[in-house]
């Protein structure tokens, strides 16, 4: 059945009681286990569950079986500092649970197992390595794109290498050629050559870069790389800062990615929550994914907006910047 999904009503704490408490200011982040926040809450009567309010790692939902143990808990908790949890004071609401579809569109990644290997997430065509780059190559790394132009969007800065993606066609103009890849990527691209999970006799010739510099709390929205601009693999080296990338899939067809029209293919499926299959893989630093086949073509990937991502119950925050170099190869049109 899954992981029951609440929310915070909006009416006053004491018009809504039920046995479900939204509590703010307590949980992993703070250094406050969900066992020990049980052990307080259990005084006051059978605890179900304590579950992830959001992603932030400092606000738990305590599920009870009977609502009068809420009210207690409640009137005894809310507004007041609490020994056993380090001396903070809960700001303490009634919740309720909320509808699956609702839940689902607030893609809050606690709700979905975080793999921390690719194998793991049963992905075909999805990879992932681990300290592809030793720290040192991740310093100069950022110090080469530091040294060069950065071109602002509205939430983060980009750089273009071999072509240049324009963000209002969401195409690429192959007849701007930028020049020849950076020398300070030309040892990736030769390691890249040796990437596992690519065939022996599969020629690697990447010639477009974007490296995109993200800022705590900002994401990238759920996507798939159009089919028309790019060849069939793309490979993303993650430096600087962690981060948690989701995978979602829309079953019975419900997925139909325009390859003609846009770069990045955004599909939504506003009808059916039941069709959508979720996965979720955390990118350390000096890590590279490769989406190849079904992971590239079938399933849209994106990053949620989150200062804080919770890993298997523990709550890794972003660093001060994540820098990604996305490696891809232009799919050149033929002419007519």
């Amino acid at each position: 059945m899954g992981v029951p999904r609440f929310t915070r009503p909006k009416r006053p704490a004491t018009d809504s009681p039920s046995p479900y408490l939204y509590v703010a200011n307590c949980g992993p982040a703070v250094g406050i286990s969900y066992d020990t926040i049980a052990s307080v809450f259990n005084t006051f009567g059978e605890v179900k569950g304590i579950y992830a309010a959001d992603e932030s790692g400092t606000r738990v939902i305590v599920s009870y079986s009977e609502a009068n143990s809420a009210q207690q808990a409640l009137t005894a908790l809310n507004g007041k500092p609490c020994a056993d949890l380090g001396g903070r004071s809960l700001h303490i609401r009634y919740s309720v649970i909320q509808p699956n579809c609702e839940a689902d569109s607030q893609q809050v990644n606690e709700h979905v197992p975080v793999s921390l290997l690719a194998s793991e997430v049963n992905i075909p065509g999805l990879y992932l390595v681990h300290e592809f780059l030793s720290p040192q190559e991740e310093k100069e790394l950022l110090a080469a794109v530091d040294e060069r132009p950065w071109i602002s969007l509205s939430k983060r800065r980009v750089q273009h290498y071999g072509y240049e993606f324009c963000y209002g066609t969401r195409n690429v103009d192959t007849k701007l050629h930028l020049g020849e890849l950076p020398s300070f990527v030309s040892s990736i691209l030769e390691r890249i050559s040796l990437f596992p999970g690519l065939n022996s006799s599969t020629s690697i010739l990447l010639d477009q870069l974007t490296v995109n510099e993200y800022p705590p709390g900002v994401g990238l929205s759920p996507h798939i790389d159009t089919h028309s601009a790019f060849e069939g693999l793309i490979f993303s080296l993650s430096l600087a800062g962690p981060c948690i990338m989701e995978f979602r899939r829309y079953l019975d067809g419900s997925w139909v990615p325009d390859a003609a029209s846009s770069a990045y293919t955004k599909v939504e499926n506003v009808d059916n929550c039941s069709n959508l299959v979720r996965r979720s893989l955390y990118l350390p630093p000096r890590s590279i994914l490769l989406l190849s086949g079904e992971a590239r073509y079938a399933w849209q990937h994106y990053i949620p907006h989150h200062k804080i991502d919770m890993v298997n119950q523990s709550a890794i925050r972003r660093g001060a910047r994540r820098v990604s170099f996305t490696f891809r190869k232009l799919l050149l049109q033929s002419p007519p």
